[in-house]
């Protein structure tokens, strides 16, 4: 039996721990990825804290850029030595949103994945040395290797590095789905970004390239808000020193078009809410615990026509492509976003400084 290594929750509450567990192989429409580098996401945090429910034990990992080793049968869309990014909503192509043009709604993916941990025949590719399962959350890409169903697969540039690569695929890819789609951010129109972390910082990026004439960063730690400003943001609030949504009106003039909320608490959806314009979008972008609500002011979101609006990510098999390709031309600049990498044995080291702020931008597991 050929072994990997493998960073695996056993339960939430715990650090992961590096197992070695068997090389998985894949089936009919996947792909076998030999793993370069894994973004170290909040959304993994959250399972490993056990806010988001998630079956365990299970290996995490949703932002992979990797080399192609093995093809299932009936895969045309990569081909063996392809370096490739992936994008951590893994679409199964044939379910109705799917059929729709939205695999961002995909309901095998959230059905089998995200509910059960498994791939599209109702099995995980991981178990232990004994046979065990492991739950795999999107393509457990905190591995060596990894299998996802190959509609998540897309090639990039031969020149492009694997670490700033792999936050293409839920960062960026999540920003894009947001700005483009849900935002539908124009030139000219003023924006306000809460929380400048990975999905943040990439938020601030496209709407900057898709022509905002002012981005607004707000967070409470001086060292991302600056951090902001090298990735776009025009200004900049620091939402521990003063009232955000008072800065951000007085900034924009009585208001922002949309307001981009990239943490998930319900103070920030609040106040994301409050700081667009009459006639405004707010745009939920961040994962809340679960349960967790947000006490908003109905009258003036009829009276003042506010849009409330969620997204999850963008529309994989449209958007990816477009993605990757605008960092190829230097549109967004996801190494500006990378701050940190760390080893597949440093884990959970990575996610303990995720935990406690410590991370500007997003970090990275370099293989």
């Amino acid at each position: 039996m050929d072994l990997m290594r493998a960073a695996v929750l056993a339960e939430p509450g715990r650090p992961v721990e590096i197992e070695e567990i068997p090389i998985p192989s894949p089936k009919r429409g996947e792909i076998l990825i030999r793993v370069e580098a894994c973004g170290v996401c909040h959304t993994d945090l959250h399972v490993m804290k056990g806010d988001v429910a998630f079956p365990t034990p299970c290996v995490l990992g949703h932002e992979v850029a990797g080399e192609v080793l093995e093809l299932g049968d009936d895969v045309g869309q990569v081909e063996v030595g392809d370096r490739i990014v992936t994008s951590f909503i893994m679409p199964c192509g044939t379910c109705r949103y799917c059929g729709e043009g939205r695999d961002d709604l995909c309901e095998t993916f959230f059905a089998m994945n995200r509910l059960n941990g498994t791939l599209y025949d109702g099995t995980s590719r991981l178990t232990r040395p004994d046979g065990s399962k492991l739950a795999m959350y999107s393509m457990a890409g905190l591995a060596e290797y990894a299998v996802t169903p190959a509609t998540a697969a897309f090639r990039r540039a031969a020149d492009a590095g694997a670490t700033e690569s792999a936050i293409l695929g839920c960062a960026f890819f999540t920003a894009y789905g947001a700005v483009r789609h849900r935002g539908q951010v124009v030139a000219g129109e003023r924006v306000a970004v809460i929380g400048t972390g990975g999905v943040g910082s990439g938020i601030v990026q496209f709407a900057a390239a898709f022509g905002a004439s002012q981005v607004i960063a707000v967070d409470v730690a001086s060292d991302k808000l600056s951090h902001a400003r090298d990735n776009g943001a025009s200004d900049t609030v620091d939402a521990s020193m003063t009232d955000p949504v008072e800065a951000v009106r007085e900034l924009s003039d009585g208001g922002v078009d949309v307001a981009f909320e990239a943490i998930g608490l319900p103070q920030t959806f609040v106040q994301g809410t409050e700081m667009v314009r009459d006639g405004g979008r707010f745009v939920a972008v961040g994962i809340g615990a679960k349960g967790a609500q947000a006490p908003i002011e109905i009258t003036r979101i009829v009276r003042r026509a506010i849009t409330v609006m969620g997204s999850y990510g963008g529309r994989v098999r449209r958007d990816m492509p477009q993605v990757v390709r605008m960092a190829e031309l230097g549109r967004i600049r996801p190494a500006a976003t990378v701050t940190r990498t760390f080893s597949l044995e440093q884990t959970a080291e990575a996610y303990d400084l995720l935990e406690h702020g410590e991370i500007r931008g997003r970090a990275v597991i370099a293989m």
